[in-house]
C-alpha cells in the first residue's frame, strides 16, 4: 500500500496541494516534509524523486478516473431498464466489431477495450431476457447464469489463465456497472490481490 492509498476525498488534494507548495518529498511518516531546501533539491534530483512524483500524478489520475466511472454508472443506471439496445447488443448484432474469444448459441465473449489486467475479457448473454443486471436475475435466468460462469471457465482456458483468474460482475450503480446488459469480466494474467475492491 502507498501511502497515498489511505487518503480519500479532501484528504487527498490538500496533501498533494502540500507536496507542490512545498516542492519537497516524504520521508518517515506518510507526507511529512522536509524544510531543507537544500536536501530537497539534491533529493529531487534523484531517481526515486522522479519516481515518487510519477506515483503522486498515478493516484491523481486513479481518483479522476475512479470519479468518471462513478459519474457514467450514475448517468447509465437512469436508462437501465428501458430495453433500448445496449452498446453490447450491437456487438452481439455485429454492428460493431470486437475481438471475439468465444461464442455460442447463448453466449458472447470478447476482449476488452479498456483491459485491466493482461486477459481481460467479457463474456455477455445473447439474449439479454430483463437480464439487464445480476440484481435483477430471476429463478427462469438460472440456465444462461450457470452457461456464463462455464463459458468463463472456457474462456481461461483457452486464454491460459485456468490456473488462476477472476470473475467480476458488476450490478447496479453502486458497483461502477457501465452497460446494463448482464456481462461478466474474466481477468487474469497477473496476480489478482486481495481484497479486490
Amino acid at each position: 500500500m502507498n501511502s497515498l492509498s489511505i487518503l480519500r476525498g479532501p484528504s487527498i488534494a490538500r496533501a498533494l496541494g502540500l507536496i507542490k507548495a512545498s516542492n519537497s518529498i516524504p520521508h518517515n511518516t506518510a507526507f511529512s516534509f522536509s524544510p531543507r531546501p537544500l536536501e530537497c533539491r539534491r533529493y529531487q534530483a534523484s531517481a526515486t524523486c522522479k519516481l515518487w512524483k510519477k506515483d503522486c500524478n498515478r493516484a491523481l489520475s486513479s481518483v479522476k478516473a475512479t470519479n468518471d466511472e462513478e459519474a457514467a454508472a450514475r448517468v447509465t443506471a437512469v436508462d437501465a431498464d428501458t430495453g433500448a439496445p445496449t452498446i453490447f447488443d450491437k456487438i452481439i448484432a455485429k454492428e460493431i466489431p470486437s475481438s471475439i474469444v468465444y461464442e455460442d448459441d447463448k453466449v458472447l465473449a470478447f476482449r476488452d477495450i479498456s483491459p485491466q489486467a493482461p486477459v481481460h475479457v467479457l463474456i455477455i448473454p445473447k439474449f439479454r431476457d430483463g437480464l439487464t443486471q445480476l440484481g435483477k436475475a430471476e429463478q427462469r435466468h438460472g440456465e444462461v447464469l450457470g452457461h456464463l460462469l462455464y463459458a468463463a471457465k472456457l474462456v481461461a482456458e483457452k486464454e491460459g489463465i485456468v490456473d488462476g483468474f477472476r470473475v467480476v460482475i458488476n450490478s447496479g450503480p453502486s458497483a461502477c456497472q457501465s452497460v446494463y446488459h448482464l456481462h461478466l469480466h474474466v481477468l487474469g494474467g497477473r496476480q489478482m490481490k486481495w481484497p479486490p475492491g
